[in-house]
């Protein structure tokens, strides 16, 4: 069957569009094509520095011709109902319909036949229609046309089955002519099947697949690096875009001063990668960047790059300079004098600078230390040192090196390994895939740096709504449970929010008090209700102190928020929402606020259900808990503690009485020990005796006293399982 092939040939794309660009054809192409009837073998497109380009595979020659019944409104319906019905079915009188019967009498049909168009036709038709609506994430308009693309177009191929698609757009005709390289094969070629288009761009010195480009740069770079033993540092991000950046990619090594490597690693390959597009090489002998980089050319120089290497290491050389002057200039000042400068740097309107920020850091991190194995001290410095690095002329130039910068400098200056290792873990994990602190004093920094964004734009109402989540409190969230997980870190989310949402309250009030009563706009309501105020200070103090007694339940609606974001974390892990939600809270009811604490139960509670003891014991559980659900709608039921013993009269109830004593006692002791597989076992001896009950005793007995007492049996039975899991949660 014939394909279609189509090429918009433009001037430069940006690379960073280009994968999102070829996405959007295919898509767009695909879903007019069966919206028209088609079911092509396959739609692929390719996106490069000039062209965008598709083939969609076997197409037939013209559309299928189409057949559709539409039923109408009854014979004798209102004039209105029949004008509506021709209106939609594209008829202007019922003489073109039918009449048929059914059971409620007689009624019109449209019989709409329609004969399938060329299948060219369909593509003259829809094509202009997707270029001019592409949805570039920026176009411009040239000349005196009103067609907008990301950069001019220069030509329009479109072909199928052998033939040009004819269709203009912009003053733009569309033809079977494109070129080559433009600057090795600028020669125009015709082409009007894919397979000559494809060679003659090949021919042309062009690779059309993205992938490929990638492939062959990826390929040659390591082939250039081994065989001066050295090893190429790989970088996903770098080489797709350097394959958005050269249709004919060519890598070549290039070398810089060995002076430049007193810089750290990470400032050279920002310098190679963020200015100048270069891949950093590593010496393997010493584990450290080697004075090389790989570059890659979008031209074969006839001098095989000499001239051309030239430039790109002049080039770079001065960007190295630049670097290690900054880098020098930094050292001077030690990371300590750099905090007083963060308090000329607002952190977020209401919350105060920067240097707010790492003051109550500091002092957090101080508090949860002990909870994690670090030197309270320690833990302090580091926090408060974090962010003086984002005053430093080095990632004032490189943003990304934050934290990075900051540890070189602290063990330049003589700082511990502990505190430099600190500033430079306090922003991970960044994402699912960043590396988790694991040193103490880094767990420790982390973790305040991130409850304490959380908590101040708590303190503000700042907390994420549906899908926006402007300050990224989502990640930070998960940031602290992967830190706590991974590190068996036993921090109570709870009483650690409490404490510091009332301090990050007195700081707040203390740094900028005008903007946090500007901010709330409740200051007028507060003052106005405070009686005996006589003073704006008093009464501010006053409002003050409301808001420390907020921070209580503010704590626990962040608590909920740890509890969600904990959700989706444990689900990624594999495990069922429904066992999640069976352990998030305590047996009282309360929310659990030791994350730890809650994967161990999962954990436990999932070993368990797989048995057979543990399936039956649910399962029995979900009978006791249908009917206290059913009485509780109709009053009030007995509490587990209302059970008398002497009101037991069939063995059964008293064999569970008995087991629940035991199983009570048992569980309670496992749980107080965290030894949740024990605390299941108690609970398993409880199949038995509930299966039996269930089995010989009429719970709704006619007699109230003893109905009662076997109400008040079952809820201390349901009581006895909260222990360790709210069974009620679990479904299947």
């Amino acid at each position: 069957m014939p394909d279609l092939i189509l090429e918009l040939l433009s001037e430069e794309i940006p690379a960073r569009m280009q994968a999102r660009a070829a996405a959007d054809l295919e898509r767009l192409v695909n879903e007019r094509l069966l919206g028209a009837g088609f079911m092509p073998e396959g739609v692929k497109a390719f996106a490069g520095p000039r062209r965008l380009a598709l083939v969609a595979a076997g197409l037939p020659g013209r559309q299928p011709d189409r057949k559709e019944e539409k039923k109408g409104p009854r014979v004798g319906a209102p004039e209105k109902a029949v004008e509506g019905f021709l209106k939609s079915a594209g008829l202007s009188s019922l003489d073109q319909c039918e009449v048929r019967d059914d059971k409620k009498g007689q009624f019109y049909v449209a019989v709409v036949e329609e004969t399938g168009r060329e299948t060219a036709s369909v593509i003259a038709a829809f094509m202009p229609e997707i270029i001019r609506a592409f949805p570039w994430p920026k176009s411009m308009r040239w000349g005196d046309g009103d067609l907008r693309w990301v950069r001019p177009i220069k030509s329009i191929l479109c072909c199928f089955d052998g033939e040009v698609v004819d269709f203009v757009i912009d003053g733009i005709e569309s033809g079977d002519v494109t070129s080559g390289h433009r600057f090795l094969a600028p020669k125009e070629f015709r082409a009007r099947t894919f397979d000559k288009y494809e060679a003659g761009l090949r021919a042309g010195k062009v690779i059309l697949d993205m992938a490929a480009r990638a492939e062959l740069i990826a390929r040659e770079a390591k082939t250039l690096c081994e065989a001066q033993g050295l090893e190429l540092v790989e970088d996903k991000g770098l080489l797709a875009e350097v394959a958005g950046l050269s249709e004919w990619p060519v890598p070549m090594m290039g070398a810089f001063d060995e002076k430049f490597l007193a810089v750290p690693d990470e400032v050279l390959t920002a310098s190679m990668r963020g200015h100048q597009k270069y891949f950093s090489v590593r010496d393997p002998k010493t584990g450290r960047l080697a004075n090389k980089f790989v570059y890659v050319a979008n031209i074969e120089a006839p001098d095989a790059g000499k001239a051309m290497r030239a430039g790109y290491e002049r080039v770079l050389t001065a960007r190295l300079s630049d670097a290690w002057y900054l880098y020098h200039q930094d050292l001077k000042t030690p990371l300590a004098d750099r905090v007083a400068e963060l308090d000329r740097i607002t952190f977020f309107e209401g919350l105060g600078t920067v240097g707010d920020k790492a003051k109550r850091v500091a002092a957090l991190a101080k508090e949860i230390a002990p909870a994690v194995g670090a030197d309270p001290a320690l833990a302090e410095r580091a926090a408060l040192l974090a962010k003086a690095d984002l005053v430093a002329q080095m990632v004032r130039e490189f943003p990304e090196l934050q934290g990075v910068m900051g540890r070189y400098y602290a063990l330049a200056q003589g700082e511990p390994p502990e505190i430099a290792d600190a500033i430079r873990d306090h922003y991970k994990p960044q994402g699912a895939d960043d590396a988790v602190p694991t040193a103490p004093v880094s767990v420790a920094v982390a973790l305040a740096d991130k409850i304490d964004t959380l908590a101040v734009f708590w303190a503000i109402g700042k907390k994420p709504t549906g899908s926006s989540d402007p300050f990224a409190l989502r990640r930070a969230a998960l940031g602290c449970i992967a830190i706590a997980l991974d590190n068996e870190s036993r921090l109570c989310v709870r009483r650690v929010a409490l404490v510091h949402l009332a301090a990050a309250v007195n700081s707040i009030g203390t740094a900028a008090a005008e903007s946090l009563i500007s901010l709330n706009r409740e200051y007028d309501r507060v003052k106005s209700r405070i009686i005996g105020s006589s003073t704006d200070e008093e009464a501010y103090q006053k409002y003050t102190e409301e808001k420390i007694v907020r921070a209580q339940s503010q704590a626990i609606d962040l608590l909920i928020f740890f509890h969600d974001r904990l959700k989706v974390y444990l689900r990624d892990k594999g495990h069922r929402y429904d066992h999640i939600d069976a352990v998030l809270a305590k047996a009282d009811g309360t929310p659990e606020d030791d994350l730890v604490l809650i994967v161990r139960k999962l954990e436990a509670l999932e070993a368990f259900l797989k048995t057979d003891d543990g399936a039956n014991l649910a399962a029995g559980f979900k009978r006791a808990a249908n009917i206290l659900r059913a009485e509780e709608k109709k009053g009030a039921v007995p509490g587990p503690d209302a059970v008398s013993e002497g009101k037991l009269a069939q063995a059964e109830e008293k064999a569970l009485y008995a087991a629940l004593a035991a199983a009570e006692e048992k569980a309670k002791k496992a749980v107080a020990a965290e030894k949740f597989e024990d605390a299941m076992s108690a609970l398993a001896s409880l199949r038995a005796p509930i299966d039996a009950f269930f089995d010989k005793v009429t719970v709704n007995a006619d007699d109230p006293a003893l109905r009662n007492n076997r109400l008040a049996l079952l809820a201390r039975f349901r009581a006895a399982t909260a222990e360790v899991a709210d069974l009620s949660k679990l479904e299947g």
